[in-house]
């Protein structure tokens, strides 16, 4: 018959060339003819497509061309966002139990319309199981149920912006979209080039399972430059982006100083480790590392690291299994050239190859190759080539595998291979990472959280940890909006503060000068590095030193230092010592209730007030240290799963100034009873409660360097704080501009940001004196990461 091969099986297998691809597309070919193979955008519910618009060509894997779809002016995004508003209102009337209703009936169409959904997303070279996604509907629908019996204390955020690269799976972009919806917002997408299609489809599939219009929209064009203007809209109260870092760092900077909170998923293209214990089951390991590296489409960058006990082993198997494997196809042109230019500098400091045949000239192919013996600083290892590259490393002792783990500056997931379960444990919680797939890799459910950590993001999605990026406490004061100011970011924080003493001034004039601590050490004040700490008519209480970058650095090498150690310290030490922390201010209640009221101007019975109330606070985390733990999900595979929350490291924070004390014992016992150190600068119009605390804490049985407190310029310490590589997260309350640079500087090194505009909050800023539970909740799931641990069963 014509079109059948007259090759036998064992000729095939011989050659193992490719044969004609079996796959049909006629579903999703059939409803691109329908939209006359130009798709419009998605807007209040249907589909417009708009004659006077640029258009875009979407092609397959063959470049052959697909359909073409609009591109989005502005005038289009002010629509969406207007349709995002009164779909939201609509949506968020409804009840949970509605709402539940209608993502159970997503359930349902996406089984009905899932071989046009694969089909889609095979064309759009964007590969997703349909199951997955019914999956991820299901879960959510039950979120969405429980959402006003589990979370009464939470609102939903508003109208969220998911913006994706074009790298991005449908999974991942329904990752961020399920959730926010499930939680009562509306939503406004903006997708890359592989997921643009898909998205088109599944919205007008969330219109069949009977979604409001207006709740979800697609605007479509340039991913980067189009989610800034989307974010910018005055409608949209949150933007979140899944991809590469590149287009993150982009759209991070665009939207910097627009009052938007941004959480970034920056998993794309992050470096993870493969760990080979000599305990592993060399044969299975050996297979993972096989179906994980050489892909045709990666999500993840790979490093093998084998034990030197069971080196040889395991370069014999992966030759073995190497030597049959065809060519893979690389994703661009452009990859061979930097797939060329590493591997000939790893063979110059000394690698060897692994691979089935010399790798062709040209073309868009590649030879699965393995980079042998390479040291733990060849760029190879820290940043590996795009295509079917594994570098390979040694290492003696678990303990030094572990920590060539942690290696890489990112932080999304590990895979370790071993049949000690100890050493799995151990191993997995000394990995600086959000997941770990013990004996397994890439293993998914959105019962099991994905966070990010250092450069691979700075949220968490899936598991009910996910849906906190889109809900805000009910009685938190909401972010307000404003528009970019014009500023030099080289030059934030070099402006001379009011507080600096002026040259020539008496200091025998003063009654005191105080001291700051910095990394568990006394730094005094003197005449040439100090500014004056006033009262609230102008009168000069005190001086205090003037703090700088030099301060900064010395106080985050005592915190990371000291922040391991804590960390490992029992739930129960940590409640010891912050209930000693509590003691140690209550025997100075009355000298902090003085400092209080000569510093602000309240009375004495108000200021008396606050300091109780700090040491309830502190009494509070101390109890709260052993009680926020993680647990076992239940999940639809089989095996196990851990989740944890760890802490982030060392954690700054630039205090407000209301309530001196209790803002600043808040803030403190939630970072320090999640196991964190803290670099704490305190307001530059009230520092004297801070100035006077550090008495207390001297008096207590923290350690010395947990806890700095850095006094001076609010900007200059911000921009010292932002700059720092090791600083995880940063809590600022301070100026619109102090806002704006943080969001633009703190994309790299990334950091996790929890900003707070004092000039322009509603309802006065936060309620320091609340004791809802939802307000404390917030602030110790801002001072945690998540972890979760997959451990298969036979």
């Amino acid at each position: 018959m014509a079109g059948i091969s007259t090759k036998t099986v064992h000729e095939i297998l011989q050659t193992m060339e490719y044969g004609a691809s079996s796959t049909s597309t006629a579903v999703a070919q059939a409803w691109l003819e329908k939209h006359s193979r130009t798709l419009g955008l998605f807007i209040d519910g249907k589909f417009s497509c708009l004659v006077d618009r640029q258009t875009l060509n979407v092609t397959d894997s063959k470049a052959e061309m697909v359909c073409s779809i609009v591109c989005a002016k502005d005038e289009d995004v002010a629509s969406a966002a207007a349709a995002a508003a009164g779909g939201l209102k609509t949506w968020s009337e409804l009840s949970c139990y509605k709402r539940a209703k209608v993502l159970l009936r997503l359930a349902s169409v996406l089984q009905k319309h899932s071989q046009c959904v694969s089909e889609l997303c095979e064309l759009s070279q964007s590969s997703t199981s349909p199951a997955a996604l019914i999956r991820l509907a299901q879960y959510y629908a039950s979120w969405a149920q429980l959402r006003e019996t589990l979370m009464t204390e939470w609102t939903p955020k508003g109208v969220v912006a998911v913006v994706v690269s074009d790298e991005c799976s449908v999974y991942s972009l329904l990752l961020k979209v399920l959730p926010a919806l499930a939680m009562g917002n509306a939503v406004i997408v903006v997708p890359g080039k592989s997921t643009t299609l898909p998205a088109l489809l599944l919205a007008q599939l969330f219109m069949e399972a009977g979604f409001p219009a207006g709740v979800l929209n697609v605007v479509t064009g340039s991913e980067a430059s189009l989610g800034a203007k989307v974010a910018q809209n005055p409608h949209v109260n949150h933007l979140t982006y899944s991809g590469c870092k590149q287009t993150g760092e982009a759209l991070a900077k665009a939207v910097a100083g627009w009052g938007v909170p941004m959480s970034l998923s920056l998993s794309f293209s992050s470096v993870c480790p493969f760990i080979i214990f000599e305990s592993a089951d060399i044969d299975s390991a050996v297979d993972g590392v096989i179906e994980i590296a050489f892909k045709k489409k990666r999500d993840l960058q790979w490093v093998l690291y084998v034990q030197e006990s069971v080196w040889e082993s395991v370069v014999a198997k992966l030759k073995l299994r190497i030597a049959g494997m065809k060519c893979v196809p690389l994703a661009t042109e452009m990859d061979r050239n930097l797939i060329d230019a590493a591997v000939q500098e790893a063979q110059q400091q000394g690698a060897t190859l692994i691979q089935s045949c010399a790798p062709p000239s040209t073309g868009g192919l590649y030879t699965p190759t393995v980079l042998c013996g390479l040291a733990p600083s060849c760029a190879s290892v820290i940043s590996p080539p795009p295509g079917p590259v594994l570098p390979l490393v040694s290492f003696r002792s678990s303990a030094e595998g572990v920590t060539l783990g942690n290696h890489s500056p990112h932080g999304q997931a590990a895979s370790i291979w071993t049949e000690d379960l100890t050493l799995a444990l151990e191993s997995a919680k000394s990995l600086c990472v959000g997941s770990v797939w013990v004996n397994c890799h890439s293993v998914m459910d959105p019962a099991l959280p994905l966070c990010g950590r250092r450069e691979s993001g700075n949220c968490t999605d899936g598991g009910r940890e996910g849906l906190y990026q889109f809900l805000r406490p009910s009685l938190s004061p909401s972010h307000p909006r404003c528009s970019c100011t014009s500023m030099n970011y080289a030059d934030f924080g070099s402006v001379v503060s009011k507080f600096l003493i002026p040259e020539g001034f008496d200091p025998s004039s003063v009654p005191r000068f105080y001291s700051q601590l910095v990394g568990g050490q006394l730094r005094k004040a003197d005449s040439g590095h100090s500014r004056s700490v006033l009262a609230p008519g102008g009168t000069v209480l005190a001086h205090c030193p003037d703090g700088g970058r030099k301060d900064v650095r010395n106080a985050v090498e005592a915190g990371i230092k000291v922040q391991p150690v804590w960390m490992k310290k029992s739930p129960a030490t940590r409640t010891q010592s912050l209930y000693s922390l509590a003691d140690s201010l209550e025997k100075r209640r009355r000298d902090m209730a003085v400092s209080i009221q000569s510093q602000t101007g309240i009375s004495f019975e108000e200021a008396d007030k606050e300091v109780e109330l700090s040491i309830s606070r502190l009494s509070d985390w101390a109890a709260r240290c052993d009680k926020e733990q993680g647990g076992i999900p239940f999940l639809p595979q089989s095996g196990s799963a851990l989740l944890t929350p760890e802490a982030l490291g060392v954690v700054g924070v630039i205090l407000p100034s209301s309530k001196p004390l209790l803002s600043l014992v808040s803030l403190l016992g939630a970072a320090v009873a999640m196991g964190n150190a803290v670099v704490m600068v305190p307001s530059e119009k009230y520092p004297l409660p801070a100035l006077n605390f550090i008495q207390v804490l001297q008096a207590s049985d923290i350690p010395g360097g947990l806890v700095s407190i850095i006094t001076g310029s609010r900007d200059q310490l911000t921009q010292a704080l932002a700059n720092h590589s090791v600083i995880q997260s940063l809590w600022y309350w301070g100026s619109k501009e102090g806002c704006q640079f943080l969001q633009y500087s703190c994309v790299n090194p990334l950091k996790r940001l929890w900003l707070h505009c004092e000039e322009e909050e509603s309802e006065g800023g936060r309620d320091w004196t609340s004791l809802n539970p939802s307000l404390q909740e917030e602030l110790w799931r801002k001072a945690v990461v998540w972890k979760s641990v997959w451990i298969p069963t036979a």
